[in-house]
């Protein structure tokens, strides 16, 4: 009875949470097919969301990105070109195709000196996932210090992302990634050991618990590689092609 009451429950809190906000504008000029060209399996696509719990996870992390997605390629088996593996709040973990994100602005943050065998490691991890429910105890939290007053001071809002059931079954979007990537090993935001790097040692770092990473963290990473299609398609803006906007007095433009 408790179990069908939370599940009622938190269904309905996920279809509140997803319904879209008003007054989104992608401003990304590039077109999906342009991004697609340059994509590799292992690249992680952050989105700027627009929904309700988009905008929660935004204010906590202080970032414009609120969702996060592991590039994995063609799916044969289920017939997706451009596949991104996610942790949907509704759907849990699941495979959509990259046009399912074409009306939102993304970047594209690339691991480096990967192997295949490491990326396909790393991808088989993830799928691994599929099937596996959305934490909605994350969700829960995110409303519980949304809500509290006084306002939360910037310095703890990190610390209040990293929340959630622990269980095994369920994930957050960048739990989901921040997961795979440990599974082979692969630093995104790791601390410093407090006595490294003293006389000439090597730098010992010590892993952060996956649950505790937001979609922000692999764009901030120096270990992830910030790819802009454009520039990988060789831009040169000698050739850009500038015109006056419609209802501009070109005279007073300086």
């Amino acid at each position: 009875m408790i179990s069908a009451l939370r599940r009622f429950f938190g269904e309905r809190l996920a279809r509140f949470l997803s319904k879209s906000l008003p007054g989104y504008r992608r401003i990304d000029t590039i077109p999906v097919d342009a991004i697609a060209e340059v994509l590799r399996p292992g690249d992680v696509v952050l989105v700027e969301g627009n929904t309700r719990i988009s905008i929660a996870i935004k204010y906590l992390t202080q970032s414009s990105w609120s969702h996060s997605c592991l590039y994995i390629g063609r799916m044969e088996d289920a017939k997706v070109q451009h596949g991104l593996l996610e942790a949907d709040l509704r759907e849990g973990v699941r495979v959509v195709p990259l046009d399912h994100y074409r009306d939102f602005n993304l970047r594209i943050c690339r691991p480096v000196s990967l192997k295949e065998e490491e990326i396909a490691e790393l991808i088989a991890f993830g799928k691994s996932k599929l099937g596996h429910q959305y934490d909605l105890k994350n969700v829960v939290d995110l409303i519980r210090y949304l809500i509290q007053r006084p306002a939360v001071p910037t310095r703890f809002r990190r610390s209040m992302i990293g929340l959630g059931s622990g269980e095994p079954t369920k994930a957050i979007c960048s739990t989901l990634i921040a997961e795979s990537f440990q599974a082979i090993n692969y630093p995104i935001l790791p601390r410093l050991g407090p006595e490294s790097g003293k006389d000439g040692e090597v730098p010992i770092y010590y892993r952060r618990h996956f649950t505790h990473f937001t979609p922000r963290d692999f764009d901030l990473s120096p270990y992830f590689q910030v790819v802009k299609p454009t520039l990988e398609h060789g831009f040169d803006y000698h050739d850009f092609n500038w015109t006056e906007e419609p209802g501009t007095d070109s005279d007073n433009s300086h």
